[in-house]
């Protein structure tokens, strides 16, 4: 009976001296990061700007390499991630509210507990935002036109179910109006569309417009305080409207992933929060920093999920 009981313990010594070594020489080869939307958005930038971050601080011959797999409003990409081996080679990009909100509206390979959580790197506020020809400069144009004519104005963004469908939502509600949605597959085709007056308004994140002011009306933002990156753009709330809401995007592994190399991932991505260069980046590219890792980001999830699910029950979708 001794005998069992010492293979055992040495079994179990091998075993955390096998994972020991593997967080140690972890990464041995690249790993993919996988964006479930289109190039030229926003969780692609987030993801472009923060990987070489990761890069560094994961040590001396670490890469990182992003790749695109759009589809089904990023259903597609995080469901790739969520079935891939968890070796710490295969990461994706997680947005909050939308990826929870992916398993409400539709069948979906993956849930809550499908995932390592890694980082949320960004907390990004919604805007709305109109053509500069358009007629509609202000949220009061904007009410007053969609109460003239209910469904006549449509509403371009980058998906349905995600946190600017959400924050219609609220609108809507809250004004007694109704809206036409015109979804699209990522924000920058939306942008487009609006810019070219192909959709009346559009709702987007801060990042995906601030490079864009002069060509668009930016009619609010929708946080508690003005945006550093649209500090002329008064809140919803400064005009009567009391809408805060905004898009969370992270980076997830699938679940199993080693506790030793989940640990040097997330320590990587909270000394990048830290580094003056990657502070900047997020900066230049308008994207708000909002780093939050482990345990306290699946809290995040969860609680957001809750979100999701309440909107899910009380708002048909199509």
């Amino acid at each position: 009976m001794l005998n069992i009981f010492k293979k055992a313990a040495i079994a179990g010594a091998m075993t955390l001296a096998a994972g020991a070594a593997f967080a140690q020489d972890y990464p041995e080869k690249p790993i993919e990061v996988i964006v479930g939307y289109s190039a030229g958005g926003g969780t692609d930038v987030m993801a472009r700007t923060t990987m070489p971050f990761v890069e560094k601080y994961l040590g001396e011959g670490a890469s990182i390499v992003v790749k695109n797999m759009p589809g089904a409003s990023g259903q597609i990409g995080i469901t790739e991630v969520a079935g891939a081996d968890a070796d710490g080679y295969t990461l994706g990009t997680f947005n909050l509210p939308g990826m929870m909100a992916r398993t409400l509206d539709r069948e979906a390979a993956y849930d809550r507990d499908s995932f390592t959580y890694l980082a949320n790197v960004v907390n990004d506020p919604n805007v709305i935002v109109s053509a500069k020809g358009s007629g509609i400069h202000t949220m009061e144009d904007l009410i007053a036109a969609a109460k003239e004519n209910p469904l006549a104005i449509t509403v371009g963004m980058s998906s349905l179910g995600g946190d600017d469908h959400f924050l219609l939502i609220k609108l809507q509600k809250m004004t007694e109006t109704e809206f036409t949605i015109v979804p699209f597959k990522g924000s920058a085709p939306a942008r487009t569309a609006v810019m070219g007056g192909h959709v009346a308004v559009g709702i987007f994140n801060v990042s995906e417009v601030a490079k864009f002011q002069g060509e668009l009306n930016v009619l609010g933002v929708a946080q508690p305080e003005r945006s550093e990156f649209a500090p002329d753009v008064p809140t919803f709330r400064e005009q009567g409207f009391d809408l805060i809401n905004g898009s969370m995007r992270g980076v997830v592994a699938p679940a199993g992933l080693p506790e030793d190399v989940a640990n040097k991932l997330r320590d990587a991505f909270e000394k990048a929060a830290q580094d003056p260069e990657f502070i900047e980046a997020m900066t230049a590219t308008a994207n708000p920093v909002a780093v939050v890792t482990g345990q306290e980001f699946r809290e995040l999830t969860d609680g957001l999920y809750d979100l999701a699910k309440e909107a899910w029950e009380t708002t048909p979708w199509n």
